[in-house]
């Protein structure tokens, strides 16, 4: 056991700013005798000890000083201080009497801290030329309300810089506040190269925390870095890969320096370069060519302007317009045709690719394959225009066609009349005539009347607007036809729908009679027959179906299909039923 009075106490109690700090004073007095009292000090600036509390068994006495308000001791009669200030970094004391053992003391030094804020970054705003004669500015960084003052360090792609001379430097400055705390500032110089456009800087600001080193970093940015054109590439954009006429075609002219040069665009024209730098969006390397032809295949040449060093670089492209071009449709025998006659077509056309060729007609159904064309036994109703289809396999898309007229005479036919022609005397009625024919015909009918003709391919229609006269039902109607080639006419025939409704009605009579007798006969005979009055046995039986020959006398043939009537009928006089072959 120790043998005099012993003071323990922390060497060092770290708070951070505004928190709480709580400094604890342990002693031990021999043979557990009780402390005379207890006396707290802080150290002034002037190393002088100033005193907050006295403590005796009757009682705590606080002193008068600017902790006053935020001091309290502990029932341990540890020292506790609130809302602790950077002022309060200083030295406190405890003192313990204990009588005949004397008196001890010891101290514990507070130290005060304030974690920094998260550095800020900026980049130069104004791009860095890597042809810069000077180290040029990378970016500054900024940290504030920190204590004690930290320290700034630079990293470039995760690799600490470090200080080289008349290469990189760092400038830093440190600001106290008036709030006691400090703000670090660093500004960051280097050389750059066209690889540091890739580059990612950030800074990193140090503080100590409880003996330990702590570290923030700050985002990572990148410096827009300016460098000339080493590479310049020039690429057709079209549709496909092939391009056709008629496509819109985009040269693109693409440059690897920073800030891109100014663009200009020439075309080849024999020896001589035509200037395209007028058309839009030339300048930013952009050629647009509208609907492209065979003219538009040539030599294209980008040229690139460096505006900081004036260099000039140039690249080539050849274009190439796939077309086709002269096609032609000849018809042999080109005379004109005759219904029977046969005629040939034959299609041609250039195209730097192989071509196929197709044939369709008016209606523009496929109805052959190949650049010819036969046709035989030709007719009126033959397609008057057919139309070659030329197309380039390998380019798809790219197609052309023609078309050629053909007309095959012949002469006329009727193929349609309004006969016959039921109407009413003195009715308005309206009389067809339809005729296949060329060249176009001539309709003249053999009556008067209003005529409207309707032209259809090769087909006219004539209507004939008349009223029926007796005349007419009588005489009727011709229709007559004719070109240079012929002629052909057909006769309409016009009935009284009258005289024909009369005539039927009376067919209709005659028949309801026949069909009346004929049933009021057949009753009698059946009636006759149950009364006995007609005797069918074998002795007696009368052959009905064949009567004395007499002019005047009606012959009826009267069957049944049903066996059970018949066996009635045919019943004899005795009763005997008979088979029905005995008839």
């Amino acid at each position: 056991a120790a043998s005099k009075l012993e003071i323990s106490m922390p060497a060092v109690v770290e708070v951070e700013i505004g928190d709480t700090a709580r400094i604890e004073c342990n002693f031990y007095i021999p043979e557990n005798a009780s402390y005379t009292y207890i006396d707290w000090f802080y150290v002034d600036r002037s190393n002088r000890q100033v005193r907050l509390y006295h403590v005796t068994a009757s009682g705590v006495l606080e002193d008068d000083t600017d902790y006053k308000k935020r001091l309290s001791l502990g029932e341990d009669k540890a020292l506790s201080l609130s809302s602790v200030t950077v002022q309060d970094a200083r030295t406190f004391v405890c003192q313990v009497g204990a009588g005949s053992y004397g008196v001890g003391e010891n101290s514990t030094e507070l130290r005060v801290y304030k974690v920094p804020n998260t550095p800020e970054i900026e980049p130069n705003s104004g791009g860095i030329s890597v042809r810069s004669s000077e180290v040029p500015e990378i970016a500054k960084c900024l940290s504030r309300n920190s204590f004690p003052p930290p320290n700034i360090t630079w990293h470039k792609n995760g690799e600490q810089l470090h200080p080289q001379e008349n290469e990189v430097t760092m400038q830093s400055t440190l600001t106290r506040e008036s709030s006691g705390l400090y703000t670090v500032s660093s500004t960051l110089y280097a050389p750059v190269t066209r690889q540091d456009r890739h580059s990612r800087y950030h800074c990193t600001v140090h503080y100590w925390l409880r003996g330990q080193r702590r570290a923030l970093g700050s985002r990572a940015v990148k410096v827009n870095i300016f460098y000339p054109t080493e590479h310049l590439k020039l690429q057709v954009v079209s549709p496909s890969a092939l391009v056709k006429e008629g496509d819109n075609v985009t040269l693109v002219c693409e440059a690897d320096g920073n800030p891109p040069p100014v663009f200009s665009f020439f075309k080849k024209n024999l020896n001589e370069w035509q200037d395209l730098s007028s058309l839009p969006e030339a300048d930013s390397g952009v050629l647009n060519l509208h609907d492209v032809n065979k003219s538009s295949s040539g030599t294209y040449r980008c040229q690139s302007l460096d505006l900081d060093d004036l260099t000039q670089r140039e690249e080539d492209v050849n274009l190439v317009v796939n077309y086709i071009e002269g096609v032609r449709v000849k018809m042999e025998p080109s005379s004109p045709l005759r219904e029977g006659d046969s005629v040939t077509l034959s299609c041609d056309a250039h195209s730097p690719v192989a071509l196929i060729y197709q044939w369709s007609d008016g209606k523009g159904t496929k109805v052959a394959d190949g650049n010819r064309l036969f046709l035989s036994n030709l007719t009126v109703e033959t397609s008057k225009t057919f139309s070659c289809r030329v197309m380039a396999p390998s380019v798809p898309g790219l197609e052309q066609s023609k078309q050629v007229s053909m007309a095959v005479e012949g002469k006329p036919r009727i193929v349609a009349i309004s006969s016959p022609l039921y109407v009413r005397p003195d009715e308005v009625v309206n009389l067809t005539c339809k005729a296949i024919a060329f060249p176009r015909p001539t309709v003249q009918w053999s009556i008067n009347g209003t005529a409207h003709e309707y032209m259809d391919n090769q087909h006219i229609t004539s209507n004939l607007t008349v009223r029926v006269s007796q005349e007419l039902l009588q005489a009727g109607a011709v229709c007559r036809v004719s070109n240079r080639l012929g002629i052909s006419e057909k006769h309409i025939q016009l009935l009284d729908q009258k005289s024909t409704a009369e005539s039927q009605g009376v067919i209709i009579v005659a028949i309801i009679v026949a069909i009346l007798v004929v049933a009021v006969l057949g009753a009698v005979i059946y009636f006759l027959h149950k009364k006995g009055k007609i005797p069918c046995g074998r002795a007696g039986k009368q052959d009905i179906t064949k009567p004395e020959a007499r002019k005047d006398k009606i012959v009826v043939e009267v069957k049944s299909d049903k066996l059970s009537e018949e066996a009635g009928l045919l019943q004899g006089a005795n009763g005997e039923k008979r088979p029905a072959a005995d008839q």
